[in-house]
């Protein structure tokens, strides 16, 4: 087959480039693979392609930011999408020309805005994939409602995690559309795993509220006065650094808790540890959970929608505690750091459950629904198949309530200034 990857700017630091990546890298042992870059920002991407794989930028950042066209506001790409205003009628024209003459048989976006630009002008002969890296909950009313009118277009959408593809099927109004699960991969480390002798729990993510470091600082503070030749090493940037710098002094754990930075690959610091940590109040897969386990490391993850629940099974590769739970959370930790047995068994077993997130087993999945789809497309059958979206209009007026009720609030704020 010949298969594109529709991707926001392959040159950047991310899950889904990195995931992108990893599929891209497997699929083109046996197919023509290519994936198309909406923004370039730099010469080189941060995260290496398989040479195999072709990369076309399409807006070059560092020569057209200033071109009038890119200071136009987008017409295509949704303005209730996030990244809507790193886009513009540049790139609607861009990508508009690369899907016209696009000769794959299988085009995949990656991010709702991209699926819309496919389910408006990839050519009707291609299969068009949607592949949603966050959760349909977690969009914008408004962003729910524009998807609503243009995703019966795409032949399927492909979450990330069985939840999530449930409300798809549930709250979206897509007859003939095939959603499936189709989860994230991580290619097997290129390091010895680790074996459990190490006194360190990593932990890694962008600094930000969600993830809830915080919370990790926090609970770890019980393991440090219990056993105080253990470390916790934090991977990341973001905004929250300065303040959880201040929580790690406040809570005397400067000896103790370290926050290391960005590091890309992490699995060199994976190796390191004995446990991961995972504490997000909200995560659409759990792509760190994945890494630490692929590296023989126990994960310790708070319960949150959607993913730490489909890949931990609690007690044999992991433990899961309430989000928010700062108590449990540190409980769970003294667990594993107090009986040297009982980590080093669990992250034998992590280990060996996580290979179901590897490349081959997560390719041949797509490479199935891929086939499945062109195979319905030459025969002029509907592309669901066995796993069709139900159809339910009471969510859509839902959501049409909640943008009416914004409106109504923006309105009352504008006239109060």
């Amino acid at each position: 087959m010949k298969i594109s990857f529709l991707l926001h700017n392959a040159y950047g630091i991310g899950g889904t480039i990195a995931t992108t990546f990893n599929l891209a890298r497997a699929l083109a042992d046996r197919h023509d693979v290519e994936i198309i870059s909406a923004l370039r920002n730099r010469e080189e991407p941060r995260l290496t392609p398989d040479p195999r794989v072709r990369l076309r930028p399409l807006v070059d950042l560092r020569h057209e930011q200033n071109d009038p066209r890119h200071l136009t506001p987008a017409k295509i790409f949704p303005s209730s999408e996030y990244r809507y205003r790193e886009y513009s009628a540049l790139t609607d024209e861009r990508i508009g020309e690369a899907l016209e003459s696009l000769d794959a048989d299988v085009v995949v976006g990656t991010r709702p805005g991209l699926n819309v630009h496919l389910a408006l002008q990839a050519p009707a002969r291609t299969v068009r994939v949607g592949q949603e890296h966050l959760t349909l909950d977690n969009h914008p009313p408004r962003l729910r409602n524009a998807l609503r009118q243009v995703y019966p277009r795409l032949d399927a959408i492909t979450p990330v995690t069985e939840a999530d593809a449930a409300v798809y099927r549930r709250k979206m109004r897509l007859p003939g559309v095939r959603v499936q699960a189709l989860p994230n991969s991580v290619p097997a480390p290129a390091l010895p795993p680790a074996d459990g002798r190490e006194r360190v729990v990593v932990a890694a993510g962008r600094l930000v509220p969600v993830k809830r470091f915080d919370l990790l600082i926090e609970a770890f503070a019980a393991v440090a006065s219990k056993y105080p030749d253990w470390q916790l090493r934090i991977y990341g940037k973001g905004e929250e650094q300065e303040r959880l710098r201040g929580l790690i002094d406040q809570l005397g754990l400067y000896n103790n808790v370290f926050l290391m930075g960005p590091v890309t690959p992490m699995e060199a610091e994976w190796v390191k540890g004995s446990i991961g940590a995972a504490t997000s109040d909200f995560e659409p897969f759990g792509m760190t959970i994945v890494e630490a386990m692929r590296c023989g490391l126990p994960v310790v993850s708070t319960d949150c929608a959607y993913g730490p629940g489909e890949i931990i099974t609690p007690g044999e590769d992991g433990r899961l505690v309430p989000v928010g739970g700062r108590d449990a959370l540190a409980g769970a930790l003294l667990d594993l750091v107090g009986d040297d047995e009982l980590r080093r068994r669990m992250g034998r077993t992590a280990l060996e459950n996580s290979r179901r997130y590897a490349p081959a087993p997560v390719v041949a999945q797509a490479e199935r629904l891929f086939e499945e789809l062109l195979a319905a497309r030459s025969d002029g059958r509907p592309a669901r198949g066995t796993d069709h979206a139900l159809v339910s209009g009471g969510y859509a007026a839902r959501d049409t309530m909640l943008v009416a009720a914004g409106n109504v609030v923006r309105v009352a704020r504008k006239a109060r200034r």
